[in-house]
């Protein structure tokens, strides 16, 4: 990579250029940006819905917003379906579209129907950069901060620089665009791309159709990026003729001799069929390099993988045949509309034939929500994140890979190079013939009521709907245990895990709290709970701390449990602004050497937390640690915006004081 020092005319500086309402384009300042689309997830949309009721907002002022209902899909008990019916009365009082359990995965089904280049989409889910497959500038964020979008306010955020990745050649039989995303990861892991946008350009664009480049998109998150952008252009225009909405179309390219922040290439004819091995998207290998590990379970699906084209290609290598009698081979279609494409080429009679367990839409196993694989069994997935216990198993083993790596794996009983599997069963590669009118159906998205009968709704709130928590102002001088110390690259999934067991009561704040780092350390919630009202506690974290999953119940059930701040090397983008947004003060080690100076149980205190908040102030602390007699200096990255949310006790407190 080559830095350059005068970037613009790309893609990503056109997208922020003709939404920027509050700040300069100066990669580290804070921006604001003016939202045109949200979209919001059961998982972390009654937090947004209560947050709406917070704020006193009558009705959403973007151009579009929609409830999605497709992470919480199972129905062990009455919880998940109290949540489905909160959730549809909220998008009726508040103006909002609501696609209904089983209609479809957030991500391609926003893209099918709601996707338009040119227009800005803040979503309270880290995957909604996909959305910049179609040329939207589309980014994940903490589900306040899309509440606020709703309500008309500008999205902050830091502005990144944008890294060019020209694709030159073809992709080569048996390789697919979830090798190429894989190819990035291999080269940088899980936090190459933090505080930039990655965006994809050159002529290898050409063979990648607007589907093949959401895989790409979806996972930019996986490397840590801001978000990442694709070219509006004929892939895409062709997209959108095939949904029934040519006219959204607006070509959005990059001007000839754009220039970029920093510059790579990937020769698209050079790649070869990649794995992301347990337990990190980051930790990528050759498939031949793993080949003939035993399997237990295959699964296509998620947003990671969500077009027609994916499926259908798994359906052609099994046709004909049958899986491995140790293999449960999943198949989760990723909207009901391309269930039916794939129906009505009977491609799904050729999975269900081959031994496939055909699913309903929706994100399931990709969220923990059923199809947990058995335990030390590997389990092969067109997934985007592989964390420890993400999965629904605790001892799980789950790796990430195409589908054509799956679909041969499923068949064979082993982790298997594709091309080695039609090597020896003398397979041509399948090239589906997409039709060019794909299948519309809306009679599961319902659209907003008109205000006059919104005005009327009343929240259906159920019993598992605790409301949020109180918040208090941060104290000038914080004292406390550390009572947790973490290494690099912790997950929000470790901090506040999803999975069948909790997802169900992530509308229970204090119930959830109970589950609050328990991945790393079981006993953390009791001991949390003990300091509570002495003051709170410390946790400490390595580099990239709070990767992953954008759900601010990794901020907030933390803090309900009394966490006052965290010391980490690094942070990851939405993690770090959700902690601000709850009050929660994030601070880094000047020397991240003294990472390693700090035990857990260690006492440490914090003082001139107010000055040091103060607009304008140098960022700069002392942290004491009253165990070992050390000092150790710290610092914070707020704008003068997030310290007052942080001294107020989060944003909506602030925001009730400013208005007060």
């Amino acid at each position: 990579m080559v830095a350059k020092r005068t970037p613009g005319g790309t893609v990503a500086h056109r997208l922020i250029g003709e939404h920027l309402v509050e700040g300069r384009t100066e990669p580290g300042s804070e921006i604001g940006l003016a939202v045109d689309q949200t979209l919001t997830q059961d998982a972390t949309g009654t937090l947004v819905m209560q947050e709406l009721e917070a704020l006193g907002l009558d009705r959403v002022r973007t151009r579009t917003s929609v409830q999605y209902v497709d992470h919480n899909l199972l129905q062990a008990d009455e919880r998940n379906a109290e949540d489905h019916a909160f959730l549809r009365s909220a998008a009726r009082r508040f103006g909002l579209w609501c696609s209904k359990p089983g209609n479809g995965v957030s991500h391609p089904t926003h893209m099918q129907r709601f996707g338009v280049p040119g227009m800005t989409l803040a979503g309270s889910d880290s995957h909604t950069c996909a959305a910049g497959s179609v040329g939207m500038l589309a980014l994940g964020t903490g589900g306040l901060e899309v509440a606020l979008a709703m309500a008309g306010r500008p999205l902050h955020v830091t502005m990144p620089r944008v890294w060019g990745v020209r694709l030159t050649g073809h992709l080569p039989e048996w390789v697919s665009a979830k090798d190429v995303v894989l190819e990035m990861l291999r080269r940088h892991g899980v936090k190459g791309a933090v505080d930039r946008i990655l965006e994809y350009h050159g002529p290898g664009l050409a063979g990648l159709t607007a589907m093949d480049r959401h895989v790409i998109a979806n996972m930019g998150a996986e490397l840590g990026a801001t978000t990442t952008v694709f070219p509006a252009d004929d892939a895409v225009r062709d997209f959108l003729r095939a949904q029934g909405r040519e006219e959204d179309f607006r070509e959005i390219v990059p001007e000839s001799g754009a220039v970029y922040d920093l510059d790579e290439e990937i020769d698209l004819s050079a790649l070869e069929p990649l794995i992301a091995r347990p337990t990190s998207p980051g930790n990528v290998v050759p498939v031949r390099e793993v080949a003939g590990e035993p399997i237990g379970q295959a699964v296509i699906g998620s947003s990671a993988n969500p077009g027609l084209r994916d499926f259908a290609v798994a359906a052609a290598m099994a046709k004909g045949r049958q899986t491995d009698d140790a293999v449960s081979f999943d198949v989760n279609p990723t909207s009901r509309e391309i269930l039916q494409d794939l129906t009505r080429r009977g491609a799904t009679f050729d999975l269900i034939a081959a031994g496939a367990r055909i699913h309903q839409a929706g994100c399931l196993g990709c969220i923990g929500m059923g199809q947990a694989p058995a335990a030390g069994r590997n389990s092969l997935r067109t997934f985007p994140r592989n964390f420890p216990g993400r999965s629904g198993t605790e001892d799980d083993a789950v790796w990430l890979c195409s589908p054509e790596t799956a679909a041969a794996s499923a068949l064979t009983g082993v982790i298997t190079d594709p091309r080695e599997w039609a090597a020896a069963g003398h397979v041509r590669y399948p090239r589906p013939d997409l039709p060019e009118h794909a299948a519309v159906n809306t009679a599961m998205l319902q659209p907003p009521a008109p205000p006059e009968e919104a005005a009327l709704v009343e929240l259906e709130r159920g019993p598992n709907i605790s409301g949020l928590p109180p918040a208090e102002p941060l104290p000038d001088v914080i004292e406390g245990p550390a009572l947790l110390k973490v290494g690099d690259n912790v997950s929000t999934d470790e901090i506040s895990p999803a999975g069948a067991k909790a997802l169900p009561y992530r509308s229970n704040i204090p119930k959830l709290a109970e589950f609050t780092f328990t991945r790393i350390d079981p006993g953390y919630p009791e001991r949390a709970a003990a300091v509570r009202d002495e003051g709170g506690h410390f946790v400490v974290g390595g580099d990239n701390y709070g990767q992953g999953s954008s759900r601010e119940h990794a901020a907030i059930t933390p803090r309900h449990l009394g966490l006052r701040a965290v010391v980490a090397k690094s942070y990851a983008r939405i993690h770090w602004q959700n902690l601000a947004n709850f009050g929660v003060l994030a601070l880094e080690f000047a020397d991240p050497a003294d990472y390693d100076r700090v035990e857990q149980g260690d006492r440490l205190r914090l003082e001139g937390a107010h000055a040091a908040l103060a607009p304008g102030a140098e960022p700069a602390l002392r942290l004491c640690n009253m165990t070992r007699d050390q000092v150790y200096d710290v610092r914070h990255r707020l704008s003068d915006g997030r310290r007052r949310a942080v001294l107020a006790g989060g944003i909506i407190p602030e925001l009730a004081r400013r208005d007060s």
